[in-house]
This record gives structure tokens, sequence and C-alpha cells, in this order.
């Protein structure tokens, strides 16, 4: 049997999981999926396990499997243990320290079914088992010649042939992140991917170093079956998962027509860059009249220096061009933050809340967002930089990144007193954690607390998922 373990998602139904096991029943393996964050560990028959596969999309679902993976290996030491998903050839030291024998880039349904296949029945004749750590070869596998993958080569990557995900074994969908509706009522989310990879560089973001600008669409048909697949189970709402919706306009408007044809009363919500919403205007209404209720954008800064140092294509000016273009045809922009950074001051992070407030979008930003701290993963672009070289320490293999402090020491203590008063009040009203993040930060820049607000709109009236996470 291949088990296949997810730790987290961001309160989704796991993809990843899912799609490798369409590929894995397809070739004749027997498969359990079992996610870790709605399922316990003791309910799942890891001993019965020939190979047991770790999902790692993200920083966070790779942390919390470092012990998951220790108790698999002490509840059955003669498994092999695989690790696959974005942040596994990133992490692929530390993993490979805490047992794991092969790593698995985020490309990964035909290599995880070739050596799922091999391990339960060998054969000479098929090529090698993909990856497997040299310092604990599997005895029927000599060890590899490959590259470290902690280093991951994105012209490597794999084209695949897609294939509808099989769900059948993860938990309901009414047990994940729900949609709340402006009436109050909530709705059953599902969760999708209509491409991988991004063609964009931002330099802090952690795709980049595994895909190198490269990004592979789903066929259309495909996410239309796994979409009704959902539907069938329940989904009143789908959550697409591509790092950015719009890299490939063309393929997106294809698929948005064909789910409101199809789908009538299906709600959606997407992720899309401010460059490519500001380049794309035209397919905003679009968007609107075939169900799509947010767009999450990763604005992550009002601040021009701030933004050309993690290159993100786009300027505040950008910025405020796009809320205002979305306003027009009525479609809510839900925008992301990386609050703290090397380059964050103070003031700036005043203005950056003020802004919120001037483009009346405190209600449609995630409290989460207000303490976000520059991640630095291993592979980051920002390493590029001087300033960050200066500041940031030695990769820190428990962490996942390299440490780093800000020159001004007051603004490392308001991101950890953001973090935890948001943290206690994660489920509270926006506005009310916005004004005391605000009254926060006037205290540590010294200044008399004020209130220059226009009226801002009840949280009832935007549309969110209840997973307030996002990375």
């Amino acid at each position: 049997m291949t088990l296949l373990l997810s730790t987290y998602e961001l309160g989704r139904q796991p993809f990843g999981l899912a799609s490798p096991a369409a590929w894995l029943r397809q070739a004749g393996v027997e498969v359990r999926t079992a996610d870790l964050s709605r399922e316990r560990l003791g309910e799942v028959p890891v001993e019965r396990a020939r190979l047991v596969a770790f999902y790692l999309p993200m920083h966070t679902a790779t942390r919390l499997a470092l012990p998951v993976i220790e108790r698999v290996r002490a509840l059955n030491p003669g498994a092999h243990l695989c690790a696959y998903g974005l942040y596994a050839p990133l992490s692929a030291d530390l993993l490979r320290s805490h047992g794991i024998d092969t790593i698995l880039g985020p490309e990964f349904e035909a290599d995880l079914t070739t050596l799922a296949t091999n391990l339960t029945q060998p054969d000479p004749t098929r090529p090698n088992l993909p990856q497997p750590a040299p310092t604990r070869p599997h005895p029927t596998q000599p060890a590899p010649t490959r590259p470290n993958p902690a280093q991951p080569d994105p012209t490597r990557l794999a084209r695949l042939a897609f294939i509808a995900p099989d769900r059948r074994d993860l938990p309901a969908l009414n047990r994940y992140a729900a949609l709340q509706m402006p009436d109050g009522t909530r709705r059953v989310v599902g969760y999708t991917e209509a491409s991988r990879g991004c063609k964009h560089l931002c330099r802090h973001c952690p795709i980049v170093p595994v895909y190198g600008g490269q990004f592979r669409v789903v066929p259309v048909d495909v996410t239309l079956a796994d979409i009704a697949a959902q539907v069938e189970h329940g989904a009143q709402h789908i959550t697409f998962g591509d790092p950015d919706f719009f890299n490939g306009p063309t393929h997106a408007r294809r698929l948005v027509e064909s789910i409101a044809a199809r789908f009538p009363g299906l709600g959606y919500d997407v992720t899309i860059k401010v460059e490519h919403l500001r380049n794309h205007a035209d397919l905003l209404p679009v968007l609107r009249d075939t169900g799509c209720l947010f767009v999450i954008s990763a604005v992550e800064a009002v601040d021009d220096h701030i933004l050309e140092r993690l290159d993100k294509g786009h300027t505040r000016e950008d910025v405020v061009e796009v809320v205002a273009a979305m306003r027009d045809v009525g479609l809510p922009l839900a925008p992301t933050f990386v609050a703290f950074t090397p380059w964050t001051t103070l003031e700036g992070y005043l203005d950056l809340l003020q802004t919120m407030v001037d483009l009346d979008l405190v209600e449609a930003v995630a409290s989460i967002q207000l303490a976000i701290r520059l991640l630095l993963p291993a592979g980051s672009r920002l390493m590029e930089l001087p300033e960050i070289r200066t500041l940031a320490g030695p990769l820190d293999p428990t962490a996942l990144a390299h440490a780093w402090r800000h020159p001004d020491p007051r603004v490392d203590q308001l991101q950890r007193d953001v973090q935890r008063l948001v943290g206690r009040t994660l489920h509270a009203p926006r506005a009310a954690v916005f004004d005391d993040v605000r009254a926060l930060a006037l205290a540590a820049a010294g200044q008399s607390a004020h209130d220059t607000d226009r009226p801002r709109a009840a949280r009832a009236t935007v549309p969110y998922l209840t997973e307030p996470w996002y990375c």
C-alpha cells in the first residue's frame, strides 16, 4: 500500500493528495490518503504502508511534517519515505536528516507513480527510483548519481499529462474552510488548480527557486471534471490555488466561461497579480459575470522602494488604479501583504494602514496580513541583494529560512506585538483588530492616537474564507 499524507494546506481539501491518488490508482497501486489537519495519525494504517509520501506545498506544512515523519518512521521502520511538493526540494537536506529516502519536486505525479510501482512490483527493467537518499538507499535500489535536489534545476521540470484528481477517501468538503457570505450564510468550498508555477520572478516568492519562471497549464476538461466531482459532493464555491490565475489569460477566460455555462450559480475566487489586473482590466467584467466573488492579490506593500526590492512588477499608483477599476466593476479585491520587511519603517507601516483606510480596504484584508514578516527560504532571490546578505544569518534548518533582524529594533518589536495581538483575535471583527494594530503602531512611533478614518463598511459586506492564513 502507498500512503499519502498532508499536514496542512490552508484549510483546503488537499489537491496534492487527490491528484497523485488518481495517478497511482490508474497504475493499479493501492492508495490511502490522509489529511492530518482533519484526521489523526492514529486512525491511519501506517504499519501497512510500503511507501509513505508526505505532501509539502508550503512552509507551514513542512514544519508540521517533521515530527510526523519521525513518528511514521518509528511506527513503520521498513517503509520507504518520500517527500514531494514545492518545499520538498527546498528542504531536502533537513528532510533526509529526518529519514526521508526520496525527494520529489512540485511536478511529482509521474515520478511518484514510478516510485510506488517499483516498490510494490519490483521489476529490473524499470528505471531507477526517483532521487533516493544517498545515505540510506532502499535495499532494492543503488545509490543515485543525480544532483542534490536542494539546488533545484527548473529546466528539468516535467511536463505532465494531467488527469482528474481522485478525492474518494479525503474528509468531506464541509469539514474544511467555508465561505462567509454577506448575508451571514456560509458556502461549502472546494479547491482545485488550473495551472502550476509562475512566469514571474518575484524575489520573495518560494515558487521562483523551483520553477524558475515556468508555469504549467492544466487542461480545461481536467479542471472541469475535478470541479464537477466536488460539486457533486456539495461544493458551492471553488477556490483556485494557482499562484497567478492570469499567467495564461486566454486559458483562464476559456475556463471561467466554461464553469459559468456548466455550473450556473457556482462561485469561485482566484489569485491574480496587481500587474495582471492592471494589464487585463478588460477581463474583470468576465470574472464578475462568470461567478468570481473576490480576487486575492499579493499587493505586499504600498511603498515603491519595497516593491522594487521585491521585484513585484507594480507600483503604489498601480495598486490605487486597480482598486478603483475593480470597485467600478463590482469585484472585491482581497489584498495580502508582507507588512514587515528589512525596508519597513514605523512611518511606512503607518502609511500602509492609512492607505488601507483611504482605499476602503480594511474589511477586505485578513487581520493576519498586518503581522506577516518577510520569509527568506532556501534559494530565495532576495539573497541576491547585498543589504539582505548583510542582515540575514545562515539558513536555519529548523525554521527552513534565513533569520534576519531589522536595523530598527522598534520595527521588530512592533511586528512581535502585532503578531501576538492578531493571534489572540483571529476571529474578531477586522475593523476592531485594525484599530488595535494602528494604536500599537502609533505608540511605537511615539505618536498620539487619532481618528481620521472615513466610515468603514460592515464586515458582512465582504465575502471571505474562514481560514485566514496565507503562508
